[in-house]
C-alpha cells in the first residue's frame, strides 16, 4: 500500500511539474507577443505626439518666415518710414498667442518688439544662423523658469540681402497644456538630454545619467530605477511616483527638425496580465484533465477496496454499535447522577456561604442585640421608679422607648432569620431597596467595628426587580463584607452604595482587585491561605445567583479602590411601565 501511495505522489508531482512548465512557456511567449503588440502602439502614439508636438511648432516657424516678409519689417531694416512697429509685432504676437516677435538687424540690435518686458532666452545663436539666409531655431529655459522655443527667420531686401530677422518665441507650457496627463508617459529630451516637454510634469528637467539610461532629477536625489532587457524590447523599473508606470517599455524616435528626441514609457502592466491569463488557463485545463484521469483511477480503485473491505466493515460496525449503545446508556445514568450531585453541592455552597457570613456578623450582631437590651433594662426600672413617683407621663415615655428598642431587635432578628433561611423558589417581584436596606443593617456592626464610613441614600420609593429576597441579600451581604475586608489597614476607609434603578453599584477605596478576570472563579482568594475569612466561593457563589436572576455582575478598578456593579432585571410589569 504504500508503495502504491508513492507512485501515485511521483505520479502527480511529474504532472503538475510539466504543467508548470508548459504554463511558463505559454507565459513567456504570450508576453513577448504582447510587449511587441505594445511595442507597436507605443510606437504609433508616440508618432502622434511627436507630429502634434512639430506641427504646434510648425506654426510659429511659419509665422517668423510671414513678418519677414512684411513690407513693414523691411522698411524699418533699411530705415524707412515704418510706423509704429511695435504695435504691429504685438498685434500679431496677440492674433497667433506667440510669447514674444522681435525684430532685430544682423548683429542682433533689437529695433522691434512685440512685449518688451517678457523674459526670453539669447537669442544671437539664432540671429548669426539667420543672418547667413538660414531658418535659425532653439529652445531654452528663461530667468524666470519658463520653456521657450524659438525661430529666427532672415529679412532680405530686393538684391535677397539679408538686412535682419525676425525672431519668434512660443512658451512651451502653453503648447502641452492640452495634452498633459494623457496615456502614454511621453517626453521631449533637447540636446542636452534634458526633459523639455512632457505630458507628465513631475520629471520635467530630468536629466539623462551620462553613458546610462534612466532619468535623474535636475536637482535631489536620485529615484529607484533598473533596465532590463525583455528580448529586443527595453524596460525601465522606475519608482517615479503614481502617475508613472512602475515597469515600462521604452520606446525612443528622434525629431531631427526640431533637435529633440522623442519618447515613450508604456506600461507593460496589461502584457503581464494578458499573459499570465494564458498561462493560467492553459494550466487550469491540464490540471483539469489530469485531476479527471487521477479521480477516474482512483475511483476505481478506490471501489475494488471497498468491495473487499465492505462485508468486514458491516460486520464490525454492529458490533460497535451495540457496545456504543450499552456505554450511552451508562453515560446518561452516570450523567444525571452527577448533574443531582451537582445541584446538591451547588445548594450546599449557597448554604455554607451564609452560614460563613452568618459566622461573620455574629459578633457584631450580638452587640447590636446586647445595647437594646440594656436599654430596655435601664427605661423599665426608670418606668417604675417614675411610677413611684406619681410620674405616669415619664413612666410612659420610658415605656415608649422600650418599645421602639423591641421592634428595632425584631427587625435585625427578622433579617438574620431571613438571610439564613433556605430559599429555594423561582425569581418573584423583589423590592431591591428592601433587600439593599437589609443588607447594609446586617452589616453595620462590622463597619462600624471597621471603622469605615458608610455613604448609602436609598431612594423613598420601591424597586422592584426579578429575583429572590433572600439569595440576592446574600450577594450583596458579601460585597459589602468583601469592600470592608479589603479596605483592613487603609488610611482611608470610605464605602459607598449608589441605586440607580436596577443597578447596585458598590464602590470601596480598598488597594483594588489584583486580577479582575479571575474574580469570580470558585476558591479564588486574595486572602492569606490559612485564614477564616473564607475559601474564596464569595463572589463565585454571587455571580451564579445574579445570572440565575437573568441579571449580571461585573467588578473593576477605579482611581480610589474596587467597583462592582450588579445589574439585575426589571420586573416584568415594572420594565412595561
Amino acid at each position: 500500500m504504500v508503495d502504491g501511495f508513492l507512485r501515485r505522489t511521483v505520479v502527480v508531482l511529474g504532472f503538475v511539474a510539466l504543467v508548470a512548465a508548459a504554463a511558463t512557456g505559454v507565459w513567456r511567449y504570450g508576453y513577448f507577443q504582447a510587449l511587441d503588440q505594445l511595442a507597436r502602439q507605443g510606437r504609433a502614439d508616440l508618432a502622434l505626439a511627436s507630429d502634434r508636438l512639430t506641427g504646434q511648432l510648425q506654426r510659429y516657424r511659419e509665422l517668423a518666415v510671414l513678418v519677414a516678409g512684411h513690407p513693414q519689417a523691411r522698411a524699418a531694416l533699411t530705415g524707412a518710414d515704418a510706423g509704429d512697429i511695435d504695435a504691429l509685432l504685438l498685434d500679431i504676437a496677440d492674433k497667433a498667442a506667440a510669447e514674444d516677435i522681435r525684430l532685430t538687424d544682423v548683429t542682433g540690435v533689437t529695433l522691434g518688439r512685440a512685449r518688451p518686458d517678457a523674459d526670453s532666452i539669447p537669442t544671437a545663436p539664432l540671429v548669426r544662423r539667420a543672418a547667413h539666409g538660414a531658418l535659425g531655431w532653439g529652445n531654452g529655459r528663461t530667468d524666470e523658469g519658463d520653456r521657450v522655443f524659438a525661430y529666427a527667420a532672415p529679412v532680405f531686401d530686393a538684391r535677397s540681402q539679408v538686412l535682419g530677422a525676425v525672431v519668434v518665441t512660443a512658451n512651451l507650457a502653453g503648447i502641452e497644456l492640452d495634452w498633459v496627463g494623457s496615456n502614454p508617459a511621453v517626453f521631449f529630451t533637447n540636446a542636452a538630454d534634458q526633459v523639455f516637454i512632457t505630458n507628465r510634469s513631475e520629471i520635467v528637467f530630468w536629466e539623462r545619467p551620462e553613458d546610462a539610461p534612466g532619468l535623474v532629477p535636475a536637482d535631489g536625489p536620485a529615484l529607484p530605477f533598473d533596465s532590463y532587457m525583455v528580448g529586443k524590447h527595453e524596460v525601465w523599473q522606475m519608482g517615479w511616483g503614481p502617475y508613472l508606470p512602475q515597469n515600462a517599455l521604452h520606446l525612443v524616435r528622434p525629431l531631427p527638425v526640431i533637435g529633440m528626441t522623442g519618447e515613450a514609457l508604456v506600461d507593460v502592466s496589461p502584457a503581464r496580465r494578458l499573459a499570465t491569463l494564458q498561462a493560467a488557463a492553459v494550466a487550469g485545463l491540464c490540471l483539469a484533465f489530469g485531476a479527471l484521469l487521477f479521480l477516474a483511477t482512483e475511483r476505481r480503485r478506490t471501489l475494488a477496496e471497498a468491495n473487499a473491505q465492505l462485508e468486514a466493515r458491516v460486520a464490525e460496525r454492529t458490533a460497535a454499535l451495540l457496545a456504543s449503545n450499552t456505554e450511552l446508556r451508562r453515560e446518561a445514568e452516570v450523567r444525571e447522577a452527577a448533574q443531582t450531585a451537582l445541584k446538591q453541592a451547588q445548594a450546599d455552597l449557597v448554604r455554607a456561604g451564609k452560614l460563613s457570613a452568618l459566622g461573620q456578623m455574629s459578633a457584631g450582631l450580638a452587640h447590636e442585640l446586647n445595647q437594646p437590651l440594656m436599654a430596655i433594662q435601664t427605661f423599665a426600672e426608670n418606668a417604675v421608679a417614675f411610677l413611684d413617683r406619681d410620674k405616669p407621663a415619664r413612666a410612659g415615655e420610658n415605656l415608649n422607648r422600650i418599645s421602639d428598642m423591641a421592634r428595632r431587635m425584631g427587625r435585625i432578628i427578622k433579617n438574620l432569620r431571613a438571610f439564613a433561611r433556605q430559599e429555594s423558589e423561582p425569581a418573584a417581584r423583589v423590592d431591591l431597596v428592601e433587600v439593599l436596606q437589609s443588607a447594609v443593617e446586617l452589616t453595620t456592626p462590622r463597619i462600624r467595628r471597621e471603622d469605615v464610613t458608610l455613604e448609602f441614600s436609598p431612594p423613598s420609593t420601591p424597586v422592584w426587580v426579578s429575583g429572590g429576597e433572600v439569595r440576592l441579600g446574600q450577594v450583596f451581604v458579601n460585597l459589602i463584607s468583601n469592600a470592608v475586608d479589603a479596605m483592613a489597614g487603609c488610611d482611608e476607609r470610605a464605602l459607598r452604595i449608589t441605586l440607580d434603578g436596577p443597578v447596585v453599584t458598590v464602590e470601596d477605596t480598598g488597594p483594588g482587585i489584583a486580577a479582575p478576570e479571575q474574580i469570580f472563579d470558585p476558591f479564588y482568594s486574595t486572602k492569606e491561605v490559612g485564614t477564616s475569612e473564607g475559601m474564596g466561593l464569595g463572589l463565585s457563589i454571587s455571580y451564579g445567583i445574579v445570572q440565575s436572576f437573568g441579571g449580571d455582575i461585573r467588578g473593576r478598578n477605579t482611581a480610589q479602590g474596587a467597583q462592582f456593579v450588579v445589574a439585575l432585571t426589571p420586573w416584568a410589569q415594572e420594565a412595561a411601565a
